[in-house]
């Protein structure tokens, strides 16, 4: 069943919320990575500091990565608000079935607001990588 413009909206400020959150939890991270403007060094002052130090940067910087592809993720799927394709599986509309054919279960929209695929269409491109 497609969602209703009361749906969309919905989808629509919890992703700007959660757009909020993350970027916020991006800024945190970054901070406590690689200190503040605050002119705080983070540079190990003993030599068996710089492998925890650096284990931290590294854990860091991947969490950043994540959750800045979770941001392009959320600024695509609002645009999709935008312009009345939101919820609609990308797959499904490539293999040339209809919108009514194509809707994405709204179970799934609520676990992954951001998601471009029904669950279906997501496994068979998560096995061709």
């Amino acid at each position: 069943m497609a969602l209703t413009t009361a749906d969309v909206k919905l989808f629509r400020e919890r992703l700007r919320a959660l757009r909020a959150r993350l970027r916020g939890d991006v800024e945190d991270i970054r901070e406590g990575a690689f200190g503040g403007d605050d002119g705080d060094s983070r540079t190990p002052t003993h030599p068996a500091e710089l492998g925890s130090d650096n284990y931290e940067q590294d854990f860091a910087l991947d969490l950043i990565r994540n959750e800045q592809e979770t941001l392009k993720e959320i600024a695509v799927a609002l645009v999709k608000c935008d312009d009345g394709t939101f919820g609609l599986c990308e797959g499904c509309l490539a293999e040339g079935k209809t919108q009514k054919q194509a809707v994405i279960l709204k179970t799934r929209l609520k676990e992954i607001p951001w998601t471009r695929n029904c669950v279906e269409c997501q496994r068979k491109a998560e096995v061709k990588y």
